[in-house]
């Protein structure tokens, strides 16, 4: 039997937001620009591409924990879903 850990700290929850649909404009599961998500785990977000969210947690966990990307204000991340036609544009933001 493992003894008890306390869970880790859950970090800063961060907003998801859709800004832009590139290609047609249309997302192939039905995402759209306005769309958002609030974040404070590392489960995927009802409603959320699953692949989409795999391109985001590399940049969303660190925004979590107080990191930040050299390239990018601080606290926020644009990050892109893989769909080489029809790329759904994220825009990372901590929530203040």
């Amino acid at each position: 039997m493992t003894p008890e850990r306390p869970a880790p700290p859950e970090g800063a929850a961060v907003s998801i937001e859709v800004v832009e649909i590139q290609g047609t404009g249309v997302c192939s599961i039905g995402l759209q620009v306005g769309d958002r998500w609030v974040v404070d785990s590392a489960l995927v977000p009802p409603g959320m591409c699953g692949w989409a969210y795999a391109a985001i947690l590399p940049f969303l966990q660190p925004l979590r924990f107080g990191g930040s990307f050299p390239w990018e204000a601080q606290g926020e991340a644009l990050v892109c879903c893989p769909d080489p036609a029809n790329p759904v544009v994220f825009r990372l933001s901590v929530e203040r």
